[in-house]
């Protein structure tokens, strides 16, 4: 690796670098203005905000914000209908409902009639794990779940316990025949929770163009799908932030028919006094820690939103490998040790500004 796709970056307070995240630098509400977002949000005052209309609303467990340029006819039944999409998708592919069509499947090992949303997301998984030598695994949800109920118990899982889940994760035992998904393994069960906040958020963006809109982004909870330009004509900034200061930000990336997403090791804790990663190795059952997070520049916030999870779990030199190999995808990387990895064509969309 050499010296232009590396870089470090040394701060002063190493153990506070929990919580990167991704936000949009906003360029058209005047300050103080009530935008609907989170705390995220930095706002400056250049642009008129009749150009632009913003909501949001909490979905698939985060923050859900869509903006749209434009004209305001029409503008807020738009957006209200972009919102609905991503709802439906949540209803299809929650675990949390066992109505869901995940949650048959989970339950009974098999649904049928299922929608083509959910048959793409799982063909797109399969994909994903083929690619990555099974680093995205949607099936590592009894991985998860065995974590979850002996941390619970104040406990961790055996290495006995461990490696026999691990018997029950392997994507490759997923069946998609017609419109019926199968496992080929009593026991199993997966998570879309790696695929499914990305494919969302592509859905939601097609609404918005379907009804006449050029520009415009969604954003959920750091994933966020950025097409068209700013009232101004310029792309979308968008900010990997400073934890130790949240108006300022490590990077900023200029962002145009573009998704971005992050995966992280920060804020999740299974106790006070251990510190694990929520973004488990579905290869060896425990928590992936050589990285603090994985950002990604891809085509679409589903490719983006899997191969932030894919990068994270397989660390720096591997998952670099992965994206160099992969056409029109970037990425920014940030080690435990605050060096912060860049891929090759990464600095084509940092911004000057």
């Amino acid at each position: 690796m050499d010296d232009h796709h590396k870089r470090t970056i040394i701060y002063l307070f190493a153990l506070i670098i929990m919580t990167v995240a991704l936000f949009t630098i906003y360029t058209h509400f005047p300050v103080g203005t009530d935008n609907g977002g989170s705390n995220d949000i930095i706002a400056e005052s250049n642009v008129s905000s009749n150009d632009v209309i913003a909501e949001s609303q909490q979905l698939m467990g985060t923050i859900v914000t869509i903006e749209i340029v434009g004209t305001k006819t029409n503008a807020e039944t738009t957006i209200n209908s972009a919102f609905k999409e991503i709802d439906r998708i949540e209803k299809l592919m929650t675990t949390f409902d066992s109505n869901s069509e995940i949650g048959i499947l989970n339950a009974e090992g098999q649904v049928d009639n299922v929608s083509y949303d959910l048959i793409y997301v799982i063909e797109q998984s399969i994909y994903y794990g083929n690619i990555s030598d099974g680093a995205f695994d949607v099936t590592i949800k009894p991985i998860l779940d065995l974590w979850k109920t002996k941390i619970i118990a104040g406990k961790y899982p055996t290495g006995q316990e461990i490696n026999e889940t691990l018997t029950l994760v392997n994507y490759s035992n997923i069946t998609v025949e017609n419109n019926t998904i199968y496992f080929n393994s009593e026991g199993m069960s997966i998570t879309a929770d790696g695929i499914a906040k990305g494919y969302a958020v592509d859905q939601a963006v097609k609404v918005l163009e379907n009804n006449g809109y050029a520009s415009g982004f969604v954003n959920a909870g750091g994933d966020g799908m950025y097409f068209g330009t700013r009232p101004d004509g310029s792309d979308w900034k968008v900010g990997l932030r400073n934890p130790e200061n949240k108006s300022q930000s490590i990077v900023v990336m200029e962002i145009s028919d573009k998704a971005v997403a992050t995966s992280g090791n920060y804020e999740r804790y299974f106790n006070e006094s251990a510190r694990l990663s929520h973004i488990s190795d579905p290869r060896t059952g425990y928590s992936s820690q050589s990285l603090l997070s994985a950002t990604i520049i891809a085509g679409s916030a589903m490719e983006a939103d899997t191969l932030a999870t894919t990068v994270f779990v397989l660390g720096p030199d591997k998952g670099l490998e992965l994206i160099e190999n992969i056409h029109n995808t970037e990425c920014i990387l940030i080690t435990p040790e605050n060096e912060i990895i860049t891929s090759s064509g990464f600095d084509t969309y940092l911004s000057n500004t």
